[in-house]
């Protein structure tokens, strides 16, 4: 059972409690990421989540770390288009000291002048490590044909010119203006007593005034042809992220999403696992996965092939999605992707953190907390027919966003022929 708290200021408190469990995973989740900056300040959210680590004014950076590393536990932090979430697992006989530290972070991070230049390095190296990384910078060429000249379009790292840029006290502003009560979900799983954990946590929050609920631009969809960004590079693989724009977080038909996600990618019984890397050795990775957003979505194919092939796999990627569209899967098909869907949930809800990352994303998102019933209940009201709507829907040529990197300046042609591009 989930129970939920709303202090007077709103942060919102949403628990499962787990007796028998040996940890204790805490999460504070601020409604904040990368679509909420401005161009001159793209990476911004990113940046202030790498200074909260940096010490508070009761704890040092070395304190923060030594004290809960010392204990067993882990410590870590993660910045998205929508959320940022300071995130801790611990043995549950530390719950009162992983409240104190997570929340001393959140609340009273000093954001030393000197971190701030060091993280600035260590930010403009990281984002050259991923840019060395064929198979996820890909991802961005994707993101900024799916949602271009806006920030959902733009890396949740920044730039080399707007993180060399970004000071001090535009951080600390930054924080001002984003942190705030309205702004918070704190969610927890593992062994505690919900009634005294609401009790610290509005000792350390429930002080802080209210202001505003956070509001990002809507997405913008304009796409009426096929799109297609090629780098080439000199690479010994050639990868490829496909995409379509996709359903909003709360679609009603996000669960039929999800089995047509595990039909087609997520698993080695799928689909393109099957017909790409099992029947004709083009890839050694290939998948699909989703992309949710409160306004938008995407569905994604990736794969890392060949060089000599990659046309021939983009062929045959489209040429799976159409059967999609083309007819509907067959019923033990069907039935084995629900059974898959609900054996992945259960046996990730096993662990206290990511039944934390589980209730405090949809409570921050959606403000609802589902249980597995309800997903269970939800997942099972979806039909055959469905798949093939939300295929239909989604996987329609003017949908079409693809992104390559590799050796493919002599291939430009013959994949511009292939989506049909003039």
């Amino acid at each position: 059972m989930y129970k939920k708290e709303v202090l007077d200021n709103g942060v919102r408190i949403i628990t499962s409690c787990g007796k028998d469990r040996q940890s204790f995973a805490l999460g504070i989740w601020l409604n904040v990421g990368s679509r909420f900056e401005s161009p001159q300040i793209w990476g911004i959210s990113h940046f202030l989540e790498h200074l909260v680590f940096k010490g508070t004014k009761k704890y040092s950076c070395q304190q923060i770390k030594e004290s809960i590393e010392g204990v067993g536990g882990s410590l870590n932090g993660f910045t998205s288009e929508e959320a940022t979430c300071y995130l801790v697992k611990i043995p549950a006989t530390y719950v009162d000291m992983a409240v104190d530290i997570l929340s001393d972070m959140v609340i009273n991070p000093i954001v030393p002048a000197k971190e701030v230049e060091k993280e600035r390095t260590v930010i403009l190296e990281e984002i050259k490590m991923y840019k060395d990384l064929p198979q996820s910078y890909v991802h961005e060429l994707l993101d900024s044909l799916l949602w271009p000249d806006q920030p959902l379009g733009m890396s949740v790292l920044g730039t080399n010119e707007t993180v060399s840029n970004i000071n001090r006290d535009q951080l600390l502003g930054y924080k001002e203006e984003y942190y705030t009560p309205e702004n918070i979900v704190i969610s927890a799983a593992g062994r505690m007593d919900h009634e005294q954990l609401v009790k610290k946590i509005n000792f350390r929050f429930g002080r802080i005034k209210k202001k505003k609920l956070n509001t990002a631009k809507p997405a913008l969809k304009s796409q009426k042809r096929p799109q297609i960004t090629l780098s080439d590079k000199k690479t010994e693989q050639t990868h490829l992220a496909l995409g379509f724009h996709g359903l909003k977080r709360d679609h009603p038909l996000k669960y039929g999403l999800g089995l047509l996600n595990v039909i087609l990618g997520a698993n080695s019984s799928s689909r393109l696992f099957n017909e790409i890397r099992e029947k004709r050795g083009l890839a050694y990775e290939i998948g699909t996965n989703l992309k949710r957003l409160k306004d938008t979505g995407a569905f994604i194919v990736h794969a890392g092939v060949d060089n000599d092939k990659a046309t021939r796999t983009i062929a045959l990627i489209l040429e799976q999605l159409q059967k999609t569209k083309d007819r509907l899967v067959e019923k033990d098909e069907f039935k084995r992707a629900k059974e898959f869907y609900f054996g992945q949930l259960m046996l990730s809800l096993e662990d206290t953190m990511d039944q934390m990352l589980w209730i405090g994303e949809s409570t921050l998102s959606l403000n609802r907390t589902f249980s597995v019933k309800d997903v269970i209940r939800e997942v099972g009201r979806v039909k055959r027919e469905d798949l093939r709507k939300l295929s239909r829907l989604i996987f329609r040529q003017e949908n079409i966003n693809l992104a390559v990197i590799g050796p493919v300046k002599d291939r430009q042609r013959q994949i511009q022929r292939l989506l049909k591009l003039r």
